[in-house]
């Protein structure tokens, strides 16, 4: 997969992690038949047969009840025993990021973790712009892969909305396709 492509997946992904889509966002997607299939056919179809309105109370209430209220997108929590969300230097994606001299703002944020999912998926689409192919894959190694792959698993079942269900499938199937991408053409990453 091209590079181009990957960036608009990522950059894709970092938004509908994020926060709940707005009109805007679903209308944009309601047009958008070709990403709709991609993500799934029973999307798709739930896209045409739905007004942006009925699919923003549908998505929202989803997203709020998978992302929000009942599990947390956020890397130290889902990884940490104790569920604690690490901050500051202590966590170490915040340690990756700084390292890679990746200059994260969470004041200007919605999002006030380094680990969320949403800030994540973005700096992997920072890096490709960058082009360093082997800190992407580092970084999907030791972090993205590591720990979204099984919280998605784990979450694709509570979810109501056919989008959120294939969603969680898609970006599963896309990031071990991508990491493998990445190992091929790089070779084994450091642990």
């Amino acid at each position: 997969m091209d590079d181009k492509t990957r960036l608009y997946i990522y950059a894709f992904l970092s938004r509908v992690f994020t926060e709940e889509l707005d009109a805007k966002a679903i209308a944009d997607l309601k047009a958008s038949t070709d990403l709709l299939e991609t993500i799934g056919e029973e999307t798709a179809a739930w896209f045409a047969e739905r007004s942006v309105e009925e699919l923003q109370e549908a998505l929202n209430v989803d997203y709020n009840s998978l992302f929000g209220i009942n599990n947390h997108p956020i890397e130290s929590a889902v990884m940490d025993s104790k569920n604690e969300i690490l901050v500051g230097l202590q966590n170490p994606v915040m340690q990756f990021y700084f390292s890679h001299g990746y200059d994260l703002n969470l004041e200007s944020s919605k999002l006030y973790v380094p680990d969320h999912a949403g800030i994540e998926f973005g700096f992997v689409q920072s890096m490709i712009s960058g082009g360093d192919r082997k800190t992407q894959a580092e970084f999907l190694h030791n972090h993205l892969v590591n720990w979204i792959v099984p919280f998605l698993v784990a979450v694709q079942p509570m979810a109501d909305t056919p989008f959120y269900r294939e969603l969680c499938d898609f970006t599963v199937e896309f990031l071990l396709s991508d990491y493998s991408q990445l190992i091929e053409e790089t070779g084994e990453v450091d642990a």
